[in-house]
């Protein structure tokens, strides 16, 4: 540790920090310390604020709320994310062609569609992938059976754990938005957005200024409008096909790997 102009300085890296809390922190990532324990599943933190969003998974906390929709999220920096839904702003530009993105991430692999970059690379065999998505989605389908997510409940197995949670609902019929007015409980929030509309006269109905359809959300209305205009701000970081959905895009890149969905 160096003092350094009244600021305290790395002994690794000569970056500088105001306090010397501020600069312990940052020498664990040198160190790879991580002192910082979470209770219930015993991962360890480098800081102890990264240990409180974490803990937050746990609890179910979400004390950062969007004051635009419903939405809550457990880190501020997600929600600084989610409001970019609302106003459209898109800060991460490509200095290489006009697209821009909303999160640096997406611009990070949309930059390797220019480069050719492939920085994910299986440890099995020779194969490099361009997202760690892909690296993942490969590992699973290639080098092993493929379906590794237990249902606690019947034993069947899935690919992704995202498959398996849209199955356990089915066990616990889980229904988390409940209507304030009636009985009605809905598994998505869209879904209770939609009765509130249709049967309390609640909120708003959002029109498309092009052919007068009307949705229940912003994010609906955004992707209906992006068809009319043929607008596909998704692209494939493997060739230079574009999508108006993430999930259209998710959809595509198994093409590019190494096996053959049923």
């Amino acid at each position: 540790m160096i003092a350094h102009s009244s600021k305290y300085q790395c002994a690794e890296c000569e970056k500088c920090f105001r306090s010397n809390p501020e600069l312990q922190a940052h020498e664990r990532i040198h160190s790879g310390q991580k002192p910082f324990q979470c209770a219930v599943c015993s991962k360890q933190f480098s800081t102890s604020g990264h240990l409180v969003c974490h803990s937050r998974i746990h609890s179910g906390e979400k004390p950062y709320k969007c004051y635009i929709c419903d939405k809550a999220f457990s880190q501020y920096a997600h929600l600084s994310r989610h409001v970019r839904v609302h106003s459209e702003d898109k800060p991460y530009k490509c200095c290489m062609c006009d697209q821009a993105f909303s999160v640096s991430g997406s611009l990070n692999r949309h930059m390797r569609m220019h480069t050719g970059d492939k920085p994910y690379k299986c440890s099995l065999c020779d194969r490099s992938f361009s997202q760690s998505g892909h690296l993942q989605t490969h590992e699973l389908h290639v080098h092993s059976s493929g379906r590794t997510h237990h249902c606690p409940y019947c034993g069947k197995l899935f690919k992704t754990n995202a498959y398996l949670k849209l199955h356990v609902r089915g066990h616990i019929d889980a229904k988390p938005y409940s209507c304030r007015h009636c009985s009605e409980r809905f598994t998505r929030l869209d879904y209770l957005k939609i009765h509130l509309l249709k049967s309390h006269n609640e909120g708003t109905w959002l029109t498309c200024h092009i052919c007068e359809k009307k949705f229940s959300d912003s994010g609906s209305l955004d992707i209906h409008v992006r068809r009319h205009e043929g607008v596909k701000p998704y692209a494939c970081s493997e060739c230079p096909k574009c999508f108006c959905t993430s999930t259209e895009l998710k959809l595509h890149q198994p093409v590019h790997l190494d096996y053959k969905q049923c």
